[in-house]
């Protein structure tokens, strides 16, 4: 059933929705139901992680010999979730009778994805699907087992058609998780545009590099940071990842996890932000790009028409503009680079080298603060060496 639940994002009211983990769910706790009983179960019903309850449809039941299998439909609600729609399958069957109490054979089908690197919540050559799916999906079989009063093992199997495509317009390429999509959810809700959500992958595709040994990384707020690296600077791919707007999070993350090399690189428009402290770059969390950009030029000379005309600009590239015609450019992008890298070094810590690398489309490199040389030649010598290794 459509769920009527709620949250108001920068003043939209926008609706809840489900996530695969509960879908999973609520098809395997139905298909129990239907293969030990025989029972019609049109619609199953589980209450969330969160202590949402759900009443979910079941679709497309198919009954073999010992076997059921019943699907249930995502719905992410207002999030821009690639599997809005998507039915989710759980097939069970008998695997063992007999025994004390029930034990649930959990595995994945068509369309989940398999974990292929260390450093996520499944070890490698597991179903892509997290611990609190897991448990909910035991916890609704045992408890459908019991009340039919089944003791021995279910073998069930979550799969999910055309998941293997999805999964191309993810992150789980990137994580290393091979055939499919992820099965998930911490919460059993999805909140649209839900901030937890976005930093979790972000931790999830740093834990990655971490297991495999790297610790060296790029923070770069999205693709065409990524793409400048990689044509300018070749730097590997495999070695930048995406922040977002959540700069302060992915940099946390990253020193929790041992990275000791941090190259933070992106767009003036967003990167002139960090020389005022600013480590959430959205709009809605301060847009001081102007104010700054001001205030270092007025540092470096600038009179009053000039900083007039800054404060009135309507983009970076433009105030850039500004700043040579006034013949102020160099030193001022010298002044916010030098302020850019000590914020980062002092958000690091002892012990981490740091640097900035920022950049516009039409002017291409603009600053390279702290040890942003140093960290780009150790990147890039890194990919050669590991390229040359047989």
């Amino acid at each position: 059933m459509r769920l009527e639940r709620y949250v108001t994002v920068e003043g939209k009211r926008l609706r809840c929705g489900y996530t695969t983990g509960s879908c999973a769910a609520a098809a395997a706790q139905a298909a129990a139901w239907m293969l030990l009983t025989g029972e019609e179960v049109p619609v199953s019903r589980l209450t969330t992680p969160a202590g949402v309850a759900l009443e979910l449809p079941v679709e497309e039941v198919l009954r073999r010999p010992g076997e059921v299998r019943c699907g249930v439909r995502k719905d992410a609600g207002d999030d821009p979730d690639v599997t809005h729609g998507a039915l989710v399958f759980a097939s069970v069957r008998i695997a063992e009778e007999g025994g004390e109490g029930v034990r649930v054979l959990l595995d994945g089908g068509e369309g989940v994805g398999r974990v292929t690197l260390p450093g996520l919540e499944q070890p490698v050559g597991a179903a892509a699907i997290n611990r609190v799916p897991r448990e909910m999906i035991r916890e609704g079989v045992e408890a459908a087992a019991g009340k039919a009063g089944f003791s021995g093992a279910l073998a069930v199997t979550i799969s999910v058609p055309g998941g293997e495509e999805l999964a191309r317009r993810t992150f789980n390429p990137r994580l290393g998780i091979r055939g499919g999509i992820s099965i998930l959810g911490t919460s059993g809700i999805v909140e649209p545009m839900s901030q937890g959500a976005l930093t979790a992958t972000i931790r999830a595709e740093l834990r990655v590099l971490a297991a495999a040994g790297e610790r060296g990384v790029v923070l770069t707020p999205g693709n065409y940071g990524r793409d400048f690296l990689r044509e300018m600077e070749k730097v590997p791919d495999r070695l930048a990842v995406k922040y977002g707007n959540f700069l302060g999070e992915a940099l946390d993350a990253a020193l929790e996890l041992g990275f000791d090399r941090i190259l933070v690189a992106g767009h003036m428009g967003k990167l002139v932000k960090l020389a005022g402290g600013i480590m959430n770059t959205h709009s809605r969390q301060g847009d001081c790009r102007m104010e700054l950009m001001t205030a270092h030029a007025a540092l470096m000379g600038a009179g009053t028409e000039t900083a007039r005309r800054l404060m009135a600009a309507p983009t970076t590239p433009a105030a850039l503009d500004i700043l040579e015609e006034a013949g102020l450019l160099e030193p001022v992008l010298r002044s916010l680079g030098e302020r850019m890298a000590e914020v980062l070094r002092r958000r690091a810590g002892d012990g981490v080298r740091t640097g900035v690398l920022v950049y516009t489309q039409e002017r291409r490199m603009l600053i390279l603060a702290g040890e942003a040389r140093e960290l780009l030649r150790e990147l890039v010598g890194e990919k050669t060496s590991r390229e040359e290794k047989p």
